[in-house]
């Protein structure tokens, strides 16, 4: 009897060890839709959100953004400013380590943003950085990255001097551009130090597996300074651009978080999942650039016309559900001390605007009665890029008899192709602020901008009002001139802008710890899963 009840108890004790441990034992893993497959992993070949949403869970930079996409520290615990507000001393953690352990140092993050500027990386965003001294030179080739406002003071001390006060620099440095590489991965591995098993990472998580077109793993890094906080054990991304199958995997409760669903199905999506569909308006804004050096988009009368005759309440209302809204101009309204310089036709009805557009078309020589006017449309592939396509198509062919055909890649080929500098007719872009300031969407356009200026549009007048407002100190007169800019930029409109966005996704109700932000900026290692 003693040895039956000692052997029962005992089996009691186990059972009782094994349902106590489950829980701890059972992976924490956020699956999580990401709308397409990253160009790179090279911080400094990165443009594209997709490519931000993983990169930041693998490195940290000296900023990060929190849930409600406010700055705060990141891989540095705190900083000064000077005076003149030109020089930033960083105070990089202490316990701030890479994925293989080794420390986070001053010298690494000199190392990633002169490589970054180093006219022999060919980044093609080295420009959002080029508010640091000589960066733009350096950049040029007309000075050696030694020259570059960078400077390790100790090993856990940065200072980084500016060529002028940037008063949205904080959040340049949470771009990620920014993002720091190991300075001894990158001499040791070249090229493959992106590759699973080889990259060396401070951020969260650690990269771990990559299957293109399929799937992206990464893991809670054990040596990320902050890992007691961290969650989740596992993020598994995956690069899915068909938004119907992305909807079907997440009701199936295969996908944690999907970015980017058709448009059309948010009615019917809010009355089966309520507050897990979620609308969030955004500093963003979607457009059409015309390839300016070809005919007949070199001329602006074209231009102007063929933006005019874009009914942009029908793509809101019809397309997008009212989740988006009309924009006249390239500058989203909102953001603080700015007024856009708004494209004059926005005030007249959409019929006065056909008229005008006509009238412009007939001087030009195109449309009916003219030469015949053949049109390409370029997106990149997504169910709603393809509706809003189709839609300017017949718009354009019902206002001017034109032949509209339309052509789509994927959305890396796309944008590589745009980048590249692809010749096009039209073709479809959008840009979300990297920073709350107009001169991020504006730079887009200036001459000198050979990777986000697909249309290679080139006006002195422009530039000359960009230049004079970087010199600028009083924010309302630097307004003013970017102001006047725009109001440039939206007459010969080299971009049409059609509609100021809103970031739809679905969150599922497991998902702990999300908030909707204007930046869109949602870290993984502020985010956890509930059974």
């Amino acid at each position: 009897m003693a040895n039956k009840l000692i052997g029962f108890r005992a089996a009691l004790l186990a059972g009782a060890i094994l349902l106590g441990a489950s829980p701890a034992l059972a992976e924490a893993v956020l699956h999580r839709g990401n709308a397409g497959e990253p160009q790179t992993l090279d911080q400094a070949h990165t443009s594209i959100n997709i490519e931000a949403f993983i990169l930041k869970d693998l490195y940290e930079g000296l900023t990060i953004y929190d849930t409600a996409g406010k700055i705060i520290p990141g891989a540095a615990e705190s900083w000064t400013v000077s005076d003149d507000g030109t020089v930033y001393t960083f105070k990089l953690r202490d316990n701030g380590k890479w994925s293989d352990g080794s420390p986070v140092t001053a010298e690494d993050f000199v190392f990633s943003l002169a490589r970054v500027e180093d006219p022999k990386t060919a980044a093609g965003y080295a420009n959002i950085l080029y508010p640091i001294k000589n960066a733009e030179k350096v950049n040029k080739g007309e000075l050696g990255t030694d020259q570059l406002g960078l400077k390790a003071v100790d090993a856990k001390t940065l200072e980084i001097t500016l060529e002028r006060p940037t008063p949205f620099f904080l959040e340049l440095l949470a771009h990620q551009t920014a993002l720091p590489v190991s300075k001894a991965s990158v001499e040791k591995n070249g090229a493959d130090f992106v590759k699973p098993g080889t990259m060396v990472s401070n951020g969260a998580f650690k990269l771990v597996s990559h299957v293109p077109n399929d799937n992206l793993v990464v893991e809670k890094n054990p040596e990320y300074w902050d890992a007691a906080a961290v969650k989740l054990d596992k993020v598994i991304f995956y690069p899915i651009d068909d938004q119907a199958a992305s909807v079907r995997r997440f009701e199936a409760k295969e996908m944690d978080l999907v970015y980017n669903f058709s448009a059309d199905q948010i009615d019917r999506l809010k009355k089966s999942y309520g507050e897990q569909v979620r609308v969030s308006p955004s500093l963003a804004t979607y457009y059409y650039a015309f390839d300016t050096r070809q005919e007949p988009y070199s001329d602006v009368r074209v231009r102007q016309a063929l933006s005019m005759a874009v009914d942009r309440d029908f793509l809101a209302k019809e397309i997008y559900s009212g989740s988006q809204l009309p924009a006249y101009s390239m500058v989203p309204p909102g953001l603080q001390g700015y007024e856009p310089g708004f494209a004059d036709f926005g005030t007249l009805s959409q019929l006065d605007r056909e008229d005008k557009a006509l009238e412009l078309m007939k001087e030009a020589g195109f449309g009916e009665g003219g030469k015949p006017l053949k049109i390409e449309i370029r997106y990149n592939t997504n169910p709603n890029h393809e509706r809003v396509a189709t839609a300017i198509a017949d718009m354009w062919k019902n206002t001017f008899a034109a032949d509209v055909s339309l052509v789509n890649l994927d959305v890396s080929s796309h944008y590589a192709y745009l980048q590249e500098g692809g010749a096009f007719n039209v073709a479809r872009a959008g840009w979300q602020a990297d920073y709350a300031d107009a001169e991020n969407f504006l730079a887009l356009s200036v001459s000198t901008n050979k990777t986000f200026n697909y249309g290679h549009f080139t006006n002195a007048d422009f530039d000359g009002l960009m230049k004079k407002s970087y010199d600028e100190q009083d924010p309302a007169a630097r307004a003013k001139l970017m102001h006047d800019a725009e109001v440039i930029l939206m007459k010969e409109q080299p971009v049409a802008p059609l509609l100021t966005q809103a970031d739809l996704w679905l969150v599922s109700d497991k998902v702990k710890g999300w908030a909707d932000n204007v930046n869109n900026e949602h870290l993984s290692r502020f985010l956890s899963v509930s059974e």
